[in-house]
């Protein structure tokens, strides 16, 4: 994770106030509880979203992580981790996991999550994202489908990218070991 500061977008939703800041970590219990009630009915899921953020934070890969706060408790979350692309193209990004407690969804609070993440990338210098999603959603934001990347299993349609500088890379895009995390990791010292 990241340790630049990060500005605190404010907002409001349902009456309430909503602040976006980076993870602490106080957080990272309330992020798994998030992140399994926001995927615990889509039936696209494996259901392995908290142990991907466990396994990219435990690799210290989770470069941007953001919470979204009512009221002192954590309602939302984006985890941005570095991805890998064959023609060698540096500072390219994965979105995902985003999630947000069902109650508050369709409030905005996913967009102000993508929208504070990806602002933390550029001011990292960042290239590019990439994500697998939903097109009609994802395109409001600026992502696209892109020939030149591809994500290997995953059906074009639902693979997207957002170049920040203009220069869209090619090639295969793998993204960080921490993706293929299907359970919690042990811990050292674990029995």
């Amino acid at each position: 994770m990241t340790n630049t500061p990060s500005h605190t977008p404010t907002f409001h939703a349902m009456n309430s106030r909503i602040d976006i800041r980076t993870e602490t970590n106080d957080d990272i219990g309330a992020i798994a509880e998030v992140t399994v009630a926001a995927f615990q009915t889509l039936a696209i899921s494996n259901h392995t979203e908290q142990f991907i953020i466990e396994a990219l934070r435990a690799a210290k890969a989770l470069m941007v992580s953001l919470v979204a706060e009512s009221g002192g408790r954590v309602i939302g979350h984006i985890a941005f981790s570095p991805v890998t692309i064959s023609d060698g193209t540096p500072d390219w990004y994965g979105l995902g996991p985003v999630s947000v407690l069902p109650q508050y969804q369709r409030q905005g609070i996913g967009k102000a999550l993508i929208h504070a993440g990806m602002s933390q990338l550029k001011g990292m210098q960042a290239c590019g994202c990439c994500l697998v999603g939903h097109p009609e959603y994802y395109r409001k934001f600026g992502f696209d489908n892109s020939p030149e990347l591809v994500h290997e299993g995953v059906p074009p349609e639902f693979f997207l990218a957002l170049s920040f500088d203009g220069k869209t890379p090619g090639g295969t895009v793998t993204f960080h070991e921490g993706f293929r995390a299907d359970c919690q990791p042990s811990r050292s010292g674990d029995a």
